[in-house]
């Protein structure tokens, strides 16, 4: 039995709002039905979903509220540029189609 609950599914989601905080800051995270809502809210506002195991268990740890640690912040931004990336690329494809 405790060799499942290892294997529950986790999410954390970030939030980086550059006027109100230095560095993003965990907003949701959790395990097995929560991890689930947390990314069936993702799909629904068409937030990117990016998975790393390594940062998910490090994030894991951090309080909700809590800014992340200086030392995530270089592996952070480039997830955070990788979904401005996305973000971008679907509004051009939202201005072709219109």
């Amino acid at each position: 039995m405790k060799e499942h609950l290892n294997k529950r599914k986790k999410a954390v989601a970030i939030k980086y709002d550059q006027a109100k905080t230095t560095a993003p800051v965990v907003k949701a995270k959790g395990a097995g039905i929560i991890a689930e809502n947390i990314l069936v809210e993702a799909s629904k506002h068409n937030i990117p979903v990016q998975e790393d195991k390594a940062l998910l268990e490090i994030l894991m740890e951090l309080d909700l509220n809590e800014t992340i640690p200086e030392e995530l912040y270089e592996v952070v931004a480039e997830i955070l540029a990788y979904v401005y990336n996305l973000h971008e690329e679907a509004k051009k494809n939202v201005n072709k189609t219109t």
